[in-house]
């Protein structure tokens, strides 16, 4: 599955430079390529050492990252929502990602205007919501009005469906994300009408470099994320666009003098996969080794189908080592021989780390 995540943020707090960190690398970068399709699309490769662990033991010739596109959303400013700056623009562009990065300024600089004339996280995220509950308020709105009439016919589906969307109006006037909206039936709404408040979201403080350990703004964020049940990545944004350039010995001394294990970027990707579920499974052969991404609790046909339609419709079985066995044992030979190699059926649920070899009639 191609994983879609948009950085949004009001003008100069940052998020266009840390856009640029997504850009800035280059397929040079190990073998984590960077690159940009688009001029606000960029593509990063997802770290992970078990594959390249596991191109070392099958002797790879090549070695393909799963990767996350990130999205640069640009026009977000007080009443984007009746069409200031992009508008409408950047509104359809959120609701094709799978979940929501928002930058928050969280640094000084009197270099660096700040749109509203002073830093203040707290009101910048107060800003964004609010715009994006007003336009999804503006959809619910329509739509209720459309269900209440269609209810008129006294069809108990209708009925029910007039219920439903009144309930989440009732939940978005009262200032609540759609997200937070459940109960029999919400989660099938909350897809078809492709809401921006239903996205996951997660909060990047983008702080000075010398303050990567926290301050007094950061607080402010992480108080308002433990409401959302959200996660906070402190970084900062100059730093990362620098770690971007760097070859990999190069940028490991970098972070290591920041005193970080591994980047902002990493750490928002990693963050991404958690928010949204998702687990890695691997392939591993002498032509490529390569990590794919599906849910969690996805059935072994359905992840074979992310290979290729073909292994997903004649499957037969899969072939399941998990990565530690791979790891400790050095093979995939030595699995089997230790009989450690399972075979599974089609009612088997990936896990994250499997090593899995289909079988399937063509």
């Amino acid at each position: 599955m191609g994983l879609q995540v948009g950085i949004v943020g009001l003008p100069n707090v940052g998020k266009s430079t840390l856009f640029n960190a997504v850009s800035a690398a280059g397929a040079e970068a190990a073998n984590y390529p960077f690159a940009t399709i688009e001029p606000n699309v960029g593509v990063v490769g997802v770290p992970d050492e078990r594959l390249d662990v596991l191109a070392r033991l099958a002797k790879s010739a090549k070695v393909v990252p799963t990767s996350v596109e990130f999205l640069d959303i640009a026009g977000l400013v007080k009443g984007a929502s009746r069409g200031e700056g992009l508008g409408n623009q950047f509104l359809s562009h959120i609701r094709e990602v799978d979940a929501v990065v928002h930058v928050v300024r969280c640094f000084d600089d009197p270099d660096v205007i700040h749109v509203d004339g002073s830093v203040d996280p707290a009101r910048d995220i107060e800003v964004i919501d609010t715009e994006l509950l007003l336009k999804d308020l503006e959809t619910v709105t329509k739509r209720a009005e459309r269900a209440v009439r269609g209810a008129r016919t006294g069809d108990r589906a209708a009925v029910r469906e007039a219920e439903l969307v009144s309930a989440l109006q009732a939940h978005l006037e009262a200032g609540r994300p759609a997200r937070s909206f459940t109960g029999e039936g919400a989660a099938a709404v909350l897809r078809e009408l492709g809401l921006l408040t239903a996205k996951p979201v997660l909060f990047a403080a983008n702080v000075a470099e010398a303050e990567l350990g926290g301050n007094a703004y950061v607080d402010a964020v992480r108080v308002l994320a433990d409401k959302e049940g959200a996660e906070v990545i402190v970084l900062a944004a100059e730093a990362e666009a620098q770690i971007a350039e760097l070859d990999p010995p190069e940028r490991a001394e970098f972070l290591a003098d920041l005193g970080l294990q591994r980047s902002g970027l990493d750490q928002l990707v990693h963050a991404a996969y958690q928010l949204l579920g998702l687990v890695t499974f691997f392939t591993a052969g002498p032509k490529e080794a390569r990590a794919w991404t599906v849910r969690g609790g996805t059935p072994a046909p359905k992840a074979a189908g992310e290979i290729h339609s073909d292994i997903q419709r004649g499957f037969i079985r899969a072939e399941v080592i998990t990565y530690d066995d791979y790891a400790a044992l050095g093979s995939e030979q030595a699995v089997r021989d230790a009989g450690r190699l399972r075979v599974e059926g089609k009612d088997y649920l990936i896990r994250d780390g499997d090593v899995v070899h289909f079988r399937f009639n063509v």
